[in-house]
């Protein structure tokens, strides 16, 4: 006989079971269980980073705009000032922004950046988030991050 017509063995291919599928997924469950918190606990930390960066960005504009213009944007321009020029002509011919690309960011929690031409101590001027919970004060994710005003 010919070695080429000889007959193979048939393979069965079979697929998972619904017991192996069960135990595959308690097994991911236990994994996320453990590992998920980890992630979410970074999260937020990533979100109180993104904001510290942006005020700092948003710093460095309100300077640039201190420069071109010689004051800081009053508290009824707001941070407004940074891609809208002023109504004022002569203020308007010393806008030279805007100061910021797009529109101004909202924080990570999407709440508005409090901005006030108020010193806070170690800036001419105040701008901050109050942080998670959106209201003043508070402590851990809840703080309020930035520069604040003097008391």
């Amino acid at each position: 006989m010919n070695p080429s017509f000889q007959r193979r063995p048939r393979r069965v291919q079979g697929g998972f079971t619904l017991l192996e599928m069960i135990v595959v997924l308690v097994i991911i469950g236990l994994i996320m269980g453990l590992v998920g918190p980890r992630l979410f606990g970074q999260a937020d930390k990533a979100k109180v980073q993104t904001a510290n960066t942006q005020i700092k960005m948003l710093g460095g504009a309100l300077q640039t705009l201190r420069l071109d213009m010689g004051r800081l944007p009053t508290a009824d321009e707001g941070l407004s000032a940074l891609v809208t020029a002023p109504s004022e002509a002569r203020a308007a011919k010393a806008w030279s922004g805007p100061y910021i690309e797009d529109a101004i960011p909202t924080d990570p929690w999407g709440n508005p950046y409090q901005y006030a031409p108020v010193s806070s101590g170690n800036q001419p001027y105040s701008l901050y988030s109050f942080g998670a919970d959106g209201k003043p004060g508070g402590e851990g994710l809840d703080a309020d991050i930035g520069y604040k005003p003097a008391q």
